[in-house]
């Protein structure tokens, strides 16, 4: 008898513990995650996952055990078991790129995007894939507060405005090394292909405290792939029914056990002329692009990276051939352009490092008639020194920048002598901050930059930046306060200087322009029990100049006008971004943005050309596990911009409209190497205004009056007094098209 009641005890023991047993299988964007952990909360009871994902875990000592499963980079999944023998089926681990994200643009150092004082916004590649582009100019079109700008009808060169100040107050940075400035912001953007983008940080005010000038409005840092982390090779072609031809091709590769590398080959043409508007113009600029990079790690201490990009374009009258070329016979606009980079940094221990950079801009353009030929060489290096005592975050910085430049405008050639000089600029700078961790929730950011430009003097730029958040930082508050400063280079930075259908004019010795800007961030994440993830992130900002420097297109309509504002300009407003992350593979981005930017002269206030009330955007994923399908919604839309116009009776709109441009995109993927995509790019159709060109029938304005002052009159022939200007622009002339791609990859 008692023999008998020990084995039902015991066998109902056995059976309890087989009863408790949960099962599942771990998954992660439709592959099996291998190394999982699974925990009972409050014991030492756990697992992994297997290499299919699978997991099994005996709970039988536990009542109603809670259990959390999670991996690295992904939101832990936690559920309460109150059913003996359970399986938990299939269960999707949901990415959280900003679980333990690593940014380096707000401070100069690694450090976790939650723990940064400096806001930050990350976009990765995968965000970007959404809506393929040829170049990093136009992939930023769907990001909120960042707007990339078209400057000329004819040539389509453009910058990249932030939260509404012009592109010449933003600093493109690659690797976080000033690559991409001067001469370059005109035609330098087109050639970042982005197949080699790992991630892309935007700050949004000013950041000259750490990288000098330029920086006054914000700082876009391209961070390219790790060689290690790479493709061993991949492959990306993408073409559209304009006839738009882009291929990328990348490789990793080993020299020895210590040295590997990444090389990028970019190639992009379009050779297709199309006036779908009849002006008699190119729609879209012609243009035969390569570039070529390379990336080499030697070793854990030096890291070094090579450029070189050379580009043919051309826009103007359709019928226009490299015969024409600087004639007055056909209008065209030409540009050749080769440039050289060479960036990396060197370690020498986990304290101090050199960052280093050079480049070299070569550019020989005609616009019409007038000859452009500009040579730009930048020679950059710089000491950091970064040491942690005790709750204090320590860095330092030591820096020169060296630049060369020389073209044949009054930049750099003296009328009155007679004599081209080139223009040299000696820059040392010297920076120091300090983060102050007070405790988990609260961090000080104290900076202050001195820099002496060898003509303009001393210059110094200090900030602060304090962050508060709650305990898990699922609620954030950031506050920044800055100074910028900006030296300003017209003939490099403002194409309609060069277009030759206005007389360019100083008043005065331009003065470097300075800023004072605020920024107040608020970011909260909420994690739903079902797994859900959601995003708020609002910002309010204010940035008031000094110094500012206005182009004046109205007091003389053949003439832009440049001098510093005697009076002040102000930019201010307010943007809101929203993310969701659902379990079921839906993804959605929204973004919003109001500016108020005005210039005050005299007690009376004017709204600055190029610069929308509004702008919003949006990239809404759906994603299908079991057939490993997408669809990627995504678009923007871009209040009013004022224009310029030619006088009182030019008949062109004062301001553009309201308009969105919304792109589809389907993606198939096979085996995870394989993706074939396609969609329709401007769905609405959008395009500018047919006369957005004045007279673009006569660009040589032979047959318009003028008067002894050089104003055009009206006439018979030319009743609204207007001459030839290609700088009334505020969009692509491209309209609906499709587009297709494949790419491969071996990893």
């Amino acid at each position: 008898m008692l023999l008998r009641l020990l084995f039902i005890v015991c066998l109902t023991q056995i059976t309890c513990a087989q009863q408790q047993t949960i099962k599942g299988v771990v998954f992660s964007e439709g592959l099996p995650l291998e190394g999982a952990t699974i925990v009972a909360k409050g014991s030492n009871f756990g697992t992994t996952t297997n290499a299919s994902g699978v997991f099994s875990l005996n709970l039988s000592n536990i009542k109603n055990p809670k259990i959390m499963i999670s991996y690295l980079g992904h939101k832990s999944f936690i559920q309460k078991i109150y059913t003996l023998n359970k399986n938990l089926g299939n269960i999707e681990l949901i990415p959280d790129d900003d679980l333990d994200e690593v940014v380096v643009s707000g401070t100069l150092k690694p450090v976790s995007r939650l723990k940064s004082a400096v806001s930050v916004e990350v976009y990765s590649e995968s965000f970007f894939k959404a809506n393929p582009t040829p170049s990093i100019f136009e992939a930023l079109e769907i990001v909120n507060g960042v707007r990339p700008q078209l400057n000329c009808n004819v040539c389509s060169t453009g910058d990249i405005h932030i939260n509404g100040q012009e592109g010449s107050y933003t600093m493109i940075l690659i690797d976080g090394l000033p690559i991409v400035s001067g001469l370059s912001t005109v035609y330098g953007l087109s050639g970042i292909p982005q197949s080699l983008i790992e991630r892309v940080e935007i700050v949004k005010g000013p950041a000259s405290t750490l990288y000098g000038s330029e920086a006054i409005g914000g700082v876009i840092n391209i961070i390219t792939k790790i060689p290690e982390n790479a493709s061993k090779i991949s492959f990306d072609s993408l073409g559209s029914g304009w006839g738009e031809m882009n291929f990328d091709l990348g490789s990793q590769y080993a020299l020895s056990e210590k040295t590997n590398g990444l090389l990028g080959i970019n190639y992009f043409n379009y050779s297709n002329p199309i006036d779908k508007n009849e002006d008699g113009f190119t729609d879209l600029t012609l243009q035969d692009r390569v570039s070529i990079f390379n990336k080499l790690n030697i070793g854990k201490r030096l890291s070094v990276a090579t450029r070189y990009v050379y580009e043919n374009r051309w826009g103007g009258s359709i019928n226009w051939n490299r015969n024409f070329r600087g004639g007055d016979e056909v209008y065209g606009e030409s540009i050749y352009t080769s440039r050289v980079e060479a960036f990396g940094t060197y370690e020498f221990n986990k304290e101090l490092s050199f960052q280093f950079s050079f480049n070299d801009h070569n550019q020989n353009s005609v616009y019409g008639t007038t000859m452009f030929k500009a040579d730009q060489t930048i020679g950059f290096g710089q000491f950091i020194w970064n040491k942690s005592i005790k709750k204090n975050d320590i860095l330092v910085g030591l820096d020169y920048r060296y630049t060369y430049y020389d073209d044949d405008t009054t930049a750099t050639f003296n009328n009155t002598l007679g004599i081209n000089k080139a223009e040299i600029t000696h820059l040392p700078g010297v920076f120091i901050q300090n983060e102050i961790e007070f405790d988990q929730q609260n961090t000080l950011l104290l900076g202050l930059r001195y820099d002496y430009n060898s003509i303009h003097g001393t210059i110094l730029t200090p900030r602060l930046n304090y962050k508060l958040s709650n305990d898990d930082s699922t609620s954030t508050l950031r506050l920044s306060i800055g100074s910028g400063y900006r030296v300003a280079q017209v003939f490099t930075e403002d194409h309609a200087a060069l277009t030759g259908a206005r007389e360019v004019v100083f008043l005065t010795d331009l003065e470097p322009e300075r800023s004072w800007n605020i920024n107040l961030n608020y970011v909260y994440k909420l994690y739903l029990k079902q797994g859900h993830i959601l995003d708020f992130d609002a910002s309010v900002f204010r940035t008031d100049f000094s110094n500012k420097i206005v182009p004046d297109y109205d007091t003389d309509p053949n003439r832009i006008i440049y001098d510093n504002l005697n009076g002040k300009s102000v930019t201010q407003g307010m943007s809101m971004n929203f993310n969701a992350l659902f379990l079921g593979g839906l993804r959605i981005n929204l973004g919003a943005t109001y500016i108020d930017s005005y210039l005050e002269e005299e007690r009376v206030k004017t709204r600055p050309y190029l610069t929308e009330r509004f702008q919003g955007v949006w990239k809404i994923e759906q994603k299908f596990r079991e057939s490993n399908f997408t669809i990627d919604l995504t678009g923007s839309i871009t209040g009013p911009l004022k224009l310029p116009l030619l006088g009182p009776l030019d008949p062109r709109d004062p301001y553009s409209p309201t308009f969105s441009i919304i792109n589809i995109q389907l993606t198939k993927g096979w085996n995870n190497r394989y993706e074939f995509y396609g969609g329709v790019k401007n769905l609405l159709n959008f395009t500018p205004a047919k006369n957005s060109i004045a007279r673009a029938f006569d660009p040589f304005d032979r047959e318009v009056q003028f008067d002894a002052s050089g104003n055009a009159q009206p006439s018979l022939g030319n009743p609204n007094a207007l001459t030839f200007d290609p700088t009334y622009v505020y969009a692509s002339n491209q309209g609906v098209r499709f587009f297709m791609g494949f790419r491969w990859n071996l990893n």
